[in-house]
């Protein structure tokens, strides 16, 4: 066994990691994280790029460039062009993200699941029952980005963003041991609830990305060039426009998106929770 591969067998324990990347000052590793990251100094960025590549799996093929001036600038690699081909078909809603396909299904009694016998409600999760009760008996579907993929989220559809949200909150870890341990954790930690609205025929989505430990800021360059966080907690009426597969922001290390969606858009066949899905690849399907 290597040392790498022992490395991410202790780490990968289920206690030790909940203890690693929770049990700590979150706040203020997330904001040490952000400034850290920028980092040029060469043996900063050597070295903190060769450990982020000894704990996580990243796969640089695909990146549009392959020399980094920091370990931020490697977190939020542009892909080359046509990395990522996006489904034309009108009817079929793309991943937004690279993403590893956790809980999804009906939105039942006004609540999602973090995994399977953990509900959350929808009302919390938006920060509003309002908006809520417009996803009655619809879909959700949560993707979560690791530390190691491409951090940049893109339209699902043609879309016109019409409100942004954003709601101050923790930074747990996201992945599925933290998830199978705090209650509620998507409704504690920091998001940025984005309401779309779809032209194909109208229906309205909310993309919702939720930041996680390490993760210094979500940046939407379209409302500025800010972190979110920076205008502190608001509800802000937008008027961007997307068309499908164009970029709408990214994150500053892996998190998660959650997708709630109308009844009438279901997920695709074959979405399965564990597998691995690409910007681009169908999501969910406009059905009547």
């Amino acid at each position: 066994m290597t040392l790498r591969s022992s490395l991410r067998t202790f780490v990968g324990q289920d206690n030790v990691n909940f203890l690693l990347t929770n049990r700590i000052p979150r706040l203020a590793l997330t904001r040490f994280m952000g400034w850290f990251s920028k980092i040029e100094l060469a043996p900063v960025r050597t070295a903190s790029i060769r450990l982020w590549r000894l704990f996580c799996d990243v796969d640089l093929a695909d990146a549009k460039e392959q020399r980094f001036a920091s370990l931020h600038a490697a977190f939020i690699r542009q892909l080359r062009e046509g990395a990522r081909p996006v489904d034309p078909d009108p009817a079929v809603i793309t991943a937004p993200s690279d993403a590893i396909v956790g809980a999804f299904g009906r939105i039942a009694a006004g609540t999602a699941l973090q995994v399977k016998g953990a509900p959350y409600p929808v009302a919390e999760l938006l920060g509003s029952d309002e908006e809520a009760h417009a996803f009655a008996e619809g879909w959700f579907v949560t993707l979560r980005l690791t530390a190691g993929m491409y951090h940049r989220f893109h339209a699902p559809h043609d879309l016109a963003v019409e409100q942004l949200r954003y709601i101050a909150g923790d930074t747990w870890n996201v992945n599925p041991i933290a998830l199978q341990r705090i209650e509620r954790l998507f409704c504690k930690n920091e998001r940025a609830p984005i309401t779309v609205r779809l032209d194909a025929d109208g229906s309205r989505l909310v993309l919702v990305p939720v930041a996680a430990v390490l993760v210094a800021s979500i940046r939407l360059p379209w409302l500025g060039a800010q972190p979110v966080r920076s205008g502190g907690a608001r509800v802000e009426p937008c008027a961007a426009r997307f068309a499908k597969g164009t970029e709408m922001g990214w994150f500053e290390h892996g998190s998660t998106i959650i997708v709630l969606a109308p009844p009438h858009c279901a997920p695709v066949a074959g979405l399965q929770t564990g597998q691995t899905i690409r910007m681009g690849e169908p999501l969910l399907r406009i059905g009547r």
